[in-house]
């Protein structure tokens, strides 16, 4: 018995270890990670968490200490989600805002970005279906503060009343040693915030004002520097390093990754117009059948498979688009997808997705990648 307690000791010895130098080799230092809230989320390197915290106008890196799985063998099927979150931070349902649901690709948990009642949580969900808040206290941890992010305040009138600081982070994504990070900054000129994109090396040490970025928007026949990134990835086009970007009303944009270190504003290519009065949510990407696809959901068209075919030629749209504002990279709709709000890929053949249902339950289901 002595034998066997011994040995597991030193299996938890050897796994919190573990668990701290992956953190540490990484510039994450012991201390709390103290969100002011909990925004958009994605995976670095060895299951390190990076939270968008667009209250404080900061992103922080988390150690979770859960890097290792077998993601090509997780499914979920969780119905009533929300209530399981509300239930595990202690508040009720209608209390709780789920604002983000991500895959650790390290591990194939899920976990979940939630703001209850002012305070923001961070919930893991296993492969078992357990749910659990994750430690936000003593753990690794590391952060940076964007410079010049949005007074916190509401301002305007009617339609155009709202708080920009709330749009200060709208996502961000890890790819080759950065992160990128898509938001709004103050407009020098006191007019609408603008669209900006950083660019912040990981580790997290420090972050510059970002570029401002401008699309053409054929739907609204005009080019706009204050339409906002909703969701992007990062995606190697023609062996260039680049940005898919989902704006609302929906252009699909290409970024070069190295034109963000310009000072001067950033004009992107729109690829692709995919229908106004639309909303993108989430977005992904995948190989299948050797080509790679987009997999975008939204607020008002559904889940769309887009294709990137031929993705990267120079040419982007210039001119007005009519018929509903649809031109560009070609894509169909996945009918049978209906209600989804957030997506992350799983693995090879499969995703997440976060669907809500009549009556506002929110249900954690796996996919198999259309």
């Amino acid at each position: 018995m002595q034998a066997k307690f011994c040995l597991s000791c030193a299996i938890l010895v050897a796994m919190l270890t573990v668990s701290a130098t992956n953190g540490a080799e990484w510039g994450l230092k012991k201390g709390n990670a103290d969100l002011k809230s909990a925004g958009p989320l994605a995976f670095g390197p060895d299951g390190i968490l990076l939270v968008g915290d667009t209250k404080a106008a900061t992103v922080v890196a988390i150690d979770t200490g859960d890097a290792s799985g077998e993601s090509a063998k997780v499914s979920y099927d969780i119905k009533a989600l929300n209530e399981k979150v509300a239930d595990v931070v202690g508040v009720g349902s209608q209390d709780v805002t789920i604002n983000d649901v991500v895959v650790n690709p390290a591990s194939g948990n899920v976990y979940i970005s939630a703001n209850a009642n002012g305070k923001a949580s961070i919930v893991r969900v296993e492969q078992t279906g357990a749910l659990s808040q994750v430690k936000l206290e003593g753990i690794g941890v590391a952060k940076v503060a964007l410079p010049n992010a949005p007074e916190d305040k509401v301002v305007g009138e009617g339609r155009r009343r709202g708080n920009a600081r709330d749009e200060s982070i709208t996502d961000l994504a890890y790819s080759d040693g950065k992160v990128l990070v898509s938001g709004v900054s103050p407009n020098p000129d006191g007019g609408r915030p603008l669209s900006t994109v950083r660019e912040l090396a990981f580790p997290l040490t420090s972050a510059d004002t970002g570029v401002n970025v401008e699309i053409y928007h054929g739907a609204h026949g005009g080019l706009e520097n204050f339409s906002t990134v909703r969701t992007f990835v990062p995606f190697n086009i023609d062996g260039k390093p680049s940005v898919l970007a989902g704006f609302t009303c929906t252009p699909l944009v290409r970024f070069d990754v190295s034109s963000l270190k310009s000072e001067k504003p950033v004009r992107g290519t729109t690829v692709a117009e995919l229908g106004n009065r639309n909303r993108p949510y989430d977005m992904i990407v995948y190989e299948k059948g050797g080509e790679s696809w987009l997999l975008m959901a939204n607020s008002a068209r559904g889940v769309m498979k887009i294709s990137t075919k031929d993705i990267g030629r120079s040419e982007g749209i210039t001119s007005p688009v009519g018929g509903g504002g649809v031109a560009g990279q070609k894509y169909e709709t996945i009918t049978e997808l209906e209600g989804v709000v957030q997506l992350d890929r799983l693995n090879d053949n499969h995703a997440i997705i976060v669907v809500q249902r009549e009556g506002g339950a929110l249900d954690l289901a796996t996919i198999d990648l259309p």
